[in-house]
C-alpha cells in the first residue's frame, strides 16, 4: 500500500485495519474511525494538502486526544476534496465531529503572518485564531497540522519554508505555549530555527552532541546527589533532570550576548514537593550542598508573576565547577503550569495577562485530559469573552479587534478616520457586502473609497445597522459639527420637517420639543440635528402636538375594553373624573407618543383622538364642549397604526419589508399591495401594531433604506367618523 503524502515509516506499512487498531488503540471495531482512515486515504491526493492527515493523527494520538479529534484530523482531506458534504458528515460521524472538521478545514485554509516587528499584531492573530472557532480542539489540529508541515518543509528545503517558519515562531508556537503542549512547542520552534537560521542551529546542535552524554551523566549524577539530600532531611520530593531546546538556548544567547559555553543553565534539574514550606527548605538545601549564583536566584512564591506562576529558582556551582541551574515547586504549582497558563508564557512572550483567555486555554488543556464528558467544557470555552470579539485583517494582514457585531463601517474607522469618512463600499474575503454587514473572525477586509465626500447621516440611525463601535459613531458626529452651522440649522429643519410629514404629526411647538430634549433654543436643536448629535428616533420621542386649546389634566382609572381598536393595558388620564368607557378612535388610530383629546360620546364614553385628526378639527362649535383632556399613561400599549409604502417593483420587495418587521418584533396585521401595470411602481398599504412614535421611527427609518423604496409614511383617514 502507498501513501504520496506519507512519511512516516511504520504507518506506511499497515492496512487499513491495522491503522484502525492502532489509532484506536485496542482491537474493538470502530465503524466510524476506520471510515474516516479511508476517507484520509482516499482523498489524500485530490485535497491539495502538503501534509499527510496519517502522519498528523499520529501526532495527536501521542498527545492522547480523544476519538472525535483524530476523526476531524481524517476527514480534511475528504472535505478539501469535495468528497463529503455537511449534511453527509453529520449523518455519518454527527454534529460535534462536523463542527470540529469545518472550524480545522478554516484554520488549515488559512495563514496567520504576523507584520515582522509587530508584537501585538502576532498577539492579534493568535486571540483571533482562538476567536475563529467554537470547538478548541481545532486550535490542537492546527499547530499539529503546522508540525508536521516544518517537518517536510525542514527536509525538502521548500521554498515557502521561511514564511512557514516565521509565522509559526510569531503566532503558533507562542499559542502551543499557553496550551502548555510543551512537545509541540519545542518542535515547532526548533524546526523554525533550522530553516530561518540554518548555521547557527547547526553550531549549537554540534555543540550539544560534543558533550551530551557528558552532560546527561553529569545532571544525572548531580540529579542523585540532590535526591540523596533532600531525603536526609525526610523531604519527600522528586527530582529530574529537564532538558534544553535548540531555540531556547539560541534565544538566551542572542539576549544576553554570550557564547554557548557561557551559559549558566545547559545543566538543569528541577524538584517537586508536597507543601510549600518543603520549597524553601530545599532551596537551604540546595544551597548548603553547593555555592550558589545570588544573581540567579528568584522567588517567584512570595513575588508571583502576573500570571500566577510560582516557583523558586536559583543557580549552584556543582562538581567540576560546573553551574546547574535548579527549579523548586509544589505539586500544586506544577499542576497549574501544566494546565496551560504556563509558566514561561508571560516571562517570555512579553505582555499583560488576560484572565478570560488563561481560562480558555486551561479549558483546552483540561479538555484533552479529561475522561469524562467535554461537553461543558466546550461550551465554557464557548462563551468565553474571545467570543466577544472579532478579530479581522486587513489586505495587508495586520488585525484589528473590534466588538461582536461590527460592520465594515465599524472596520473602516478602525483602520483610519478618513478611510471611515470616504468609505463607500467593502469586499470581505474578496465579495462585496453591504456596510450593514456584520464581521466575523478571520475574515479579509477591504474598505473602498472614494477620493471626495464625507460620511453619511444615515450611518449615525441606531435602526439601519451602519455602525456598532462608539468610537466611529463619534468620528462621525464630530464630522458633521465641523460643517457650516448655517448648512445644519437648513438641514435640521428639513429633517424634522420630513419626520413630522411621514409620522402624521401636522402641528409641532419647536420651542417646546427643544426644551423636552434638553436644548435652551430651538435652533440649537435643529443644528444639532442636522449635525447628527440628534437623531430622529430621538425627536419622535418626544414629539408631541400642541393642543389648539390646552386642558389640565388629572389621571382616570383603566377603562375596559369597549369599540374600536382595542386597548392592550396601560391607563388613560381623564380630566376630573374616573371610572368612564374610553376607546381609541378608528379615524386616526392614536398611538403612544401622539398628542390626544377625548370626545364625550352619547351612550358609549370617551373616544380618543390625535389632536390633528381631521374629525377634531372639522368639529362644529357648539360639540366642542364635549372635548375634554386626556393623555396617556404610564404603560407602553401597543397599537394598530396604518402607513403607507411607495416604491418600485423589484423581486423579494414584500419579503424584505416583512423582514423589517419581523426583525423589529413587530407584528405586522395586513397588507395590500397595488402594482402599476406599466411602469411597475407599487403602492403598499400596511397596517401594524406599535408601541410608540420612536418605534414608528425607527420602523420607517428601515424600511426607507430598502432598495427601490422611495417614501414611507403614517397614513391617516380624512373620512369624518360618527360622534
Amino acid at each position: 500500500m502507498r501513501h504520496s503524502l506519507l512519511t512516516d515509516q511504520t504507518l506506511q506499512g499497515m492496512e487499513r485495519a491495522e491503522l484502525t487498531r492502532h489509532f484506536a488503540g485496542s482491537d474493538t471495531p470502530d465503524v466510524q474511525l476506520s471510515a474516516a482512515i479511508a476517507y484520509a486515504l482516499d482523498s489524500v491526493d485530490e485535497s491539495g494538502l502538503q501534509t499527510h492527515p496519517l502522519d498528523v493523527a499520529e501526532i495527536l494520538r501521542g498527545l492522547n486526544v480523544d476519538r472525535q479529534t483524530l476523526i476531524a484530523t481524517l476527514l480534511i482531506p475528504a472535505v478539501f476534496a469535495h468528497r463529503l458534504t455537511h449534511d453527509q458528515m453529520t449523518q455519518q460521524f454527527g454534529e460535534v465531529v462536523t463542527r470540529l472538521t469545518e472550524n480545522v478545514s478554516e484554520l488549515v485554509r488559512r495563514r496567520f503572518e504576523a507584520p515582522t516587528g509587530r508584537p501585538e499584531q502576532a498577539e492579534r492573530l493568535r486571540r483571533m485564531l482562538l476567536a475563529m472557532v467554537d470547538d478548541v480542539r481545532a486550535v490542537l489540529i492546527k499547530l499539529a497540522f503546522r508540525l508536521q508541515n516544518l517537518r517536510l518543509a525542514a527536509k525538502r528545503h521548500e521554498p515557502d519554508a521561511a514564511l512557514l517558519a516565521q509565522e509559526t515562531l510569531d503566532v503558533l508556537a507562542p499559542l502551543a505555549n499557553r496550551l502548555g503542549i510543551g512537545s509541540l512547542k519545542w518542535e515547532m520552534e526548533d524546526l523554525s530555527l533550522r530553516i530561518l537560521e540554518p548555521a547557527a542551529y547547526r553550531a549549537i546542535a554540534n555543540g550539544l552532541d560534543a558533550d551530551r552524554r557528558a552532560r546527561e551523566n553529569y545532571v544525572n549524577a548531580f540529579t542523585r546527589e540532590l535526591q540523596k539530600a533532600v531525603e536526609a532531611e525526610s523531604v519527600r520530593a522528586r527530582v529530574y533532570g529537564r532538558p534544553k531546546h535548540i531555540y531556547s538556548i539560541w534565544r538566551k544567547m542572542q539576549k544576553k550576548q554570550l557564547a554557548l559555553e557561557e551559559l549558566t543553565d545547559l545543566r538543569a534539574t528541577r524538584v517537586i514537593v508536597d507543601e510549600l514550606s518543603a520549597c524553601y527548605t530545599v532551596l537551604g538545601i540546595v544551597h548548603n550542598q553547593w555555592p550558589h549564583l545570588p544573581r540567579e536566584f528568584d522567588d517567584y512564591i512570595a513575588n508571583p508573576k502576573d500570571n500566577g506562576y510560582q516557583s523558586l529558582h536559583t543557580a549552584v556551582i556543582g562538581p567540576e565547577g560546573k553551574v546547574v541551574e535548579v527549579q523548586i515547586r509544589t505539586r500544586a504549582m506544577h499542576e497549574f503550569a501544566e494546565l496551560g497558563v504556563a509558566a514561561h508564557w508571560r516571562y517570555k512572550e512579553g505582555g499583560r495577562e488576560d484572565k478570560a483567555l488563561n481560562r480558555a486555554i486551561a479549558s483546552l488543556r483540561q479538555l484533552l485530559e479529561s475522561d469524562g464528558d467535554d461537553q461543558n467544557l466546550l461550551e465554557e470555552f464557548q462563551s468565553e469573552v474571545l467570543h466577544q470579539r472579532v478579530f479581522v485583517l486587513t489586505p495587508r494582514g495586520e488585525v484589528l479587534d473590534l466588538p461582536a457585531g461590527a460592520t465594515p463601517l465599524d472596520f473602516a474607522y478602525g483602520v483610519h478616520t478618513e478611510v471611515g469618512h470616504r468609505c463607500r463600499g467593502a469586499k470581505v474575503d474578496g465579495r462585496i457586502v453591504p456596510l450593514t454587514y456584520r464581521l466575523r473572525s478571520g475574515q479579509r477586509v477591504e474598505i473602498l473609497t472614494t477620493r471626495q465626500g464625507g460620511p453619511s447621516r444615515d450611518w449615525l440611525n441606531p435602526a439601519l445597522g451602519y455602525l456598532q463601535t462608539t468610537r466611529a459613531r463619534n468620528k462621525v458626529r464630530s464630522w458633521f459639527r465641523q460643517q457650516n452651522q448655517e448648512e445644519h440649522l437648513s438641514t435640521g429643519r428639513s429633517l424634522l420637517d420630513r419626520e413630522c410629514q411621514r409620522l402624521g404629526v401636522s402641528q409641532v411647538d419647536h420651542d417646546d420639543l427643544a426644551t423636552k430634549l434638553g436644548f435652551r433654543r430651538s435652533e440649537d436643536m435643529l443644528i444639532a440635528l442636522g449635525a447628527g448629535d440628534l437623531t430622529t428616533s430621538q425627536v419622535a420621542q418626544k414629539l408631541q402636538v400642541d393642543a389648539a386649546e390646552p386642558i389640565p389634566a388629572l389621571r382616570a382609572r383603566r377603562r375596559p375594553v369597549n369599540e374600536g381598536k382595542p386597548w392592550r393595558g396601560g391607563d388613560i388620564h381623564i380630566r376630573g373624573v374616573g371610572g368612564l368607557l374610553t376607546n381609541l378612535a378608528n379615524c386616526c388610530s392614536p398611538v403612544p407618543g401622539d398628542a390626544i383629546v377625548g370626545f364625550i360620546t352619547r351612550g358609549k364614553g370617551v373616544s380618543v383622538h390625535r389632536r390633528d385628526c381631521v374629525n377634531i378639527l372639522r368639529l362644529p362649535e357648539e360639540k366642542r364642549s364635549r372635548l375634554i383632556s386626556v393623555s396617556w399613561g404610564e404603560e407602553a400599549p401597543t397599537q394598530a397604526v396604518d402607513m403607507t409604502v411607495e416604491a418600485q417593483d423589484r423581486p423579494g420587495l414584500l419579503r424584505d419589508i416583512s423582514n423589517v418587521f419581523a426583525n423589529a418584533n413587530v407584528n405586522l396585521l395586513a397588507v395590500q399591495t397595488r402594482t402599476h401595470p406599466v411602469d411597475r411602481s407599487v403602492h403598499m398599504e400596511l397596517t401594524a401594531e406599535v408601541e410608540s412614535l420612536s418605534q414608528l421611527s425607527g420602523l420607517f427609518d428601515r424600511i426607507q433604506a430598502l432598495a427601490n423604496v422611495y417614501s414611507v409614511r403614517r397614513r391617516s383617514s380624512v373620512v369624518p367618523a360618527r360622534q
